[in-house]
């Protein structure tokens, strides 16, 4: 998965990023030559040093081979894949740095932070209310969860976005319109002010997402309690509530688990949108604007650490689904 997706992104970017960093270096050295205070005597003798000093410049990052190069194409490979994602030519960190490691590493707790948060957020709502509407399938309830489970769903989640932002920012002034908090992270305030900045677009995201998941839920709880077992415990005499909440959802669990996972993991990939609507500091609105500003090495690094997040939460799923379903160790 992670060779795929470098090797796709590293293609794509390829020639696109040798001429960005091309006339970059160009740009560079000229620059650099104009501080020097060197005479020249002609015309001609300036560009023969300039395209001298560019093309050292070139070779010393590898630039005089093409990116589809063996030599190349593996050293980028193994540099990204080792975290050695080199310096953004746009962004730069809270402390001043220009490397990518330290600008996406600084971001990332805030991805997590947030989307986590929401998915537990949303899973825990979803299967109470799922469960409760799957004991009363048919009922009125099971009616409108179904219907704000099609209604939220059909909405895309930066569109509720800008409306949250206009009911709750401009015209009741509750939260603040932009989601990056104003203290420095060095400031001991700086954990409540983040924290207090993240509340609208969490209330955002679980709005949105806890209707679809509760529909999901209650679809497996339903087909578990029309089994023969169920019926042969309500016959014992087993509650209702004890019934639903504990025997027919534990069952339903291997399914739920990993729609959590892959809800978790498909979340950080989501998270450009929703990050740039909102102005959340995190990867996706890091990603979005490194997109805008064609930096393709925050480009790369970011592409490569949400692929290695998907790949760490389904394989964590994995080892999950053997707890609920013992069908998995045995096999």
């Amino acid at each position: 998965m992670l060779f795929s997706t470098l090797t796709l992104t590293i293609a794509l970017l390829g020639s696109t990023m040798d001429k960005t960093l091309i006339d970059s270096i160009n740009a560079s050295v000229k620059e650099e030559v104009s501080q020097q205070k060197i005479t020249f005597h002609s015309t001609d003798e300036y560009r023969k040093y300039v395209d001298v000093k560019i093309e050292q410049q070139i070779k010393s990052v590898g630039l005089d081979e093409p990116w589809y190069s063996p030599k190349r194409f593996g050293n980028t490979m193994i540099k990204v894949m080792t975290l050695d994602l080199g310096k953004s030519n746009s962004f730069t960190s809270s402390s001043g740095s220009s490397s990518v490691r330290d600008i996406i590493l600084e971001r990332m707790p805030n991805t997590i932070l947030l989307f986590t948060t929401s998915t537990i957020i949303i899973s825990a709502i979803g299967l109470y209310v799922g469960a409760f509407v799957a004991s009363k399938a048919g009922s009125v309830w099971d009616r409108i969860n179904s219907a704000f489970a099609v209604f939220s769903g059909s909405f895309p989640i930066w569109w509720i976005g800008m409306l949250m932002i206009f009911a709750f920012a401009f015209a009741y002034h509750i939260f603040p319109a932009r989601s990056t908090p104003l203290t420095q992270p060095s400031d001991p305030s700086y954990i409540i002010d983040l924290l207090y900045h993240m509340l609208l677009p969490l209330i955002t995201i679980v709005l949105v997402g806890f209707g679809s998941w509760a529909y999901f839920v209650r679809f497996f709880v339903v087909g578990i309690l029309n089994e023969d077992y169920i019926q042969a415990k309500r016959t014992a005499g087993i509650s209702e509530k004890k019934i639903v909440y504990s025997h027919a959802l534990k069952n339903a669990a291997p399914p739920i688990v990993t729609v959590i996972a892959l809800s978790l993991a498909a979340s950080f990939g989501g998270a450009i949108l929703s990050e740039a609507v909102f102005d959340w500091p995190g990867m996706g609105k890091l990603y979005y604007d490194a997109i805008g500003a064609f930096d393709y090495p925050i480009i790369i690094g970011v592409t490569y650490l949400l692929t290695v997040i998907f790949v760490l939460t389904v394989f964590a799923a994995d080892i999950v689904y053997g707890y609920f379903d013992p069908r998995v160790k045995v096999g």
